[in-house]
């Protein structure tokens, strides 16, 4: 007997082919729907390119890779000098070279740092929401690259001079002075131990010098460490500042940056986060001293936005998986897929996911009109911390839903879904958590309340009079008409993100749209997914917009 067939007692059948080699932009009616609603129409052939590209079965096993091999902190060189340098996976490196080819750092921008033409903004949303449904965590240096020209902007001559590298698609991960590289990429320092999110607290100083501030201080989180330059917050004779601070010197040294840790994560496991402390850093000042504050937010609106297409990834990679599975795994003699209650839970979730990436692709298509539009410039103001907040703070629950349909092959570490479930938390933490994100909606109306109140009308003048739509605007309009209390904040950036969605759908699924307000403001919809009162016609609908099943 050979000795392996001693172990054979058993033939393997009803497992469920992998997920891979799939089109994600093809296979996703949503989200084309959404791109064609928010004027990126030529996009699409693009795009399917992109969708095929990243949907292969190598990058779902190089991101499996990402993930399991995390990075590494190398403080010291082999002859004892300081280095304070972050050693990835080639994977991980796999990653940064694509999503920089195709330009999701610097695409929306022009090469004087202005804004690029109108779809824009959605052509790169789709793209990044495609790449979050793969490898999440590389994606936090390509957000705040792009990010950082807004607060570039209070400081034309350092923005200048740094843009071309920026822009630069050829990813270079060496570690040396950011003149002599053929692109960089930035991260940021902004909260401190003692405070948080409240960096008026921050006690890190800078002090001015003949060509610049010297920083000393540290950073309780510093993202994407192996960045080439900083946007950190500091303490100047004038008040908090924002500054620009390289890893080099410009007399080409290493600069006084020290890397204490890297910080042992829940998820995003392939991007690293550093505890780090300044030694007379050197740095540029960006926007005038005592006004950091307001030039950093330039840049958080940004990352934030980004969190909201992330989590909407995450989601669609999540419920993408569930379904597949229950598309061929049979239970009592029938798929999963077949069975009236499993059925419910999957169209609830294909509604949530449809919901969510017309949201966001709504956002984005306000910020492209931005500059053309005032009504749209107040829309993306009020949209972006309302859709940070409803889209990051569902996605775990989300998650969860599709890895319960999946069992327990979804739970053991083999699936993708563990390694989403522990990363779909961190959007709803960073950048501003729930709170957070509320009171900036708060803000939104007390100092800009008549841009913000027409903006509010607008969608819900496009939300029209669907079920549950009068309702739920009357009770945003009392909540907002003197402002509204803070203890209640959660309650209206909820319906006003809601409101939003249905508005969003009207443009590209008027029909979903229906379904939408029906279950989600109404009394139709229950605490959990599979408790929304929706009729099976209605049901296989939902999933053949969502994935083709065989």
């Amino acid at each position: 007997m050979d000795e392996p067939s001693r172990f054979q007692t058993h033939e393997v059948t009803n497992q469920v082919p992998p997920y891979e080699d799939i089109d994600l932009f093809a296979s996703d009616r949503p989200l084309q729907d959404a791109v064609v609603a928010n004027g990126a129409a030529d996009e699409r052939a693009a795009l399917a390119a992109f969708g095929k590209r990243w949907g292969s079965a190598d990058f779902f096993r190089a991101a499996e890779t990402a993930n399991t091999y995390a990075p590494e902190l190398e403080s010291f060189d082999a002859r004892g000098f300081r280095r304070d340098v972050v050693e990835f996976h080639p994977t991980y490196h796999q990653f940064m070279r694509e999503s920089m080819a195709a330009g999701l750092h610097s695409m929306t921008w022009l090469a004087d740092g202005s804004r690029a033409p109108p779809s824009a903004e959605v052509a790169r949303a789709a793209r990044y929401y495609m790449v979050a449904q793969v490898e999440n965590g590389h994606m936090c240096p390509i957000t705040m690259t792009r990010a950082s020209v807004a607060a570039l902007s209070a400081e034309p001559v350092l923005r200048e001079e740094v843009m071309p590298k920026i822009i630069s698609r050829h990813y270079d991960p060496s570690f040396r002075p950011w003149w002599q590289k053929s692109a960089i990429t930035l991260g940021m320092g902004m909260t401190e131990k003692q405070g948080g999110t409240d960096v008026r607290a921050n006690t890190t100083r800078a002090e001015p010098g003949t060509d610049g501030y010297r920083i000393t201080g540290h950073k309780w989180f510093m993202s994407a460490p192996m960045s080439d330059a900083f946007l950190v917050l500091a303490q100047a004779p004038g008040g908090i500042t924002c500054f620009l601070m390289p890893r080099f010197r410009p007399d080409g040294t290493i600069n006084g940056i020290r890397l204490q840790r890297l910080k042992n994560k829940l998820g995003n496991r392939s991007n690293a986060s550093a505890e780090v402390e300044f030694v007379e850093a050197f740095a540029w000042r960006v926007g005038e001293e005592g006004r950091g504050v307001r030039t950093i937010i330039e840049m958080v609106q940004l990352t934030r936005i980004d969190c909201a297409i992330s989590s909407a990834g995450l989601m669609r990679a999540a419920f993408a998986h569930a379904l597949h599975h229950a598309a061929y795994r049979c239970v009592f003699q029938r798929r999963l897929v077949d069975q009236p209650l499993m059925r419910t839970v999957l169209a609830d979730l294909a509604l949530q996911s449809e919901a969510a990436v017309a949201l966001v692709m709504r956002l984005c298509r306000a910020v492209d009109l931005a500059a053309s539009d005032p009504l749209e410039a107040a829309l993306a103001r009020l949209l972006t911390p309302a859709a940070k907040y409803w889209i990051c703070k569902i996605a775990p629950a989300f998650v969860y839903e599709a890895m319960e349909c999946v069992g327990g092959n979804g739970y053991i570490e083999e699936s993708v879904l563990s390694r989403l479930y522990r990363e779909a938390p961190v959007n709803a933490i960073w950048e501003g958590s729930g709170n957070v994100v509320c009171l900036d909606v708060l803000r939104a109306f007390a100092r800009d309340r008549d841009a913000a109140r027409a903006a509010f009308e607008k969608i819900s003048a496009e939300a029209c009079d669907l079920p549950g739509v009068r309702g739920t605007v009357d009770f945003i309009r009392a909540m907002f008409k003197d402002g509204a209390a803070e203890a209640k904040a959660r309650a209206a950036v909820e319906r006003l993100a809601l409101i939003a969605t249905v508005a969003a759908l009207q443009k590209g699924a008027p029909e979903v749209a229906e379904i939408f307000a029906l279950s989600r403001l109404s009394d139709r919809f229950g605490t959990t997914y599979g408790a929304s009162d929706i009729d099976a016609a209605t049901q296989d609908r939902l999933l053949k917009r969502a994935l083709a099943t065989p």
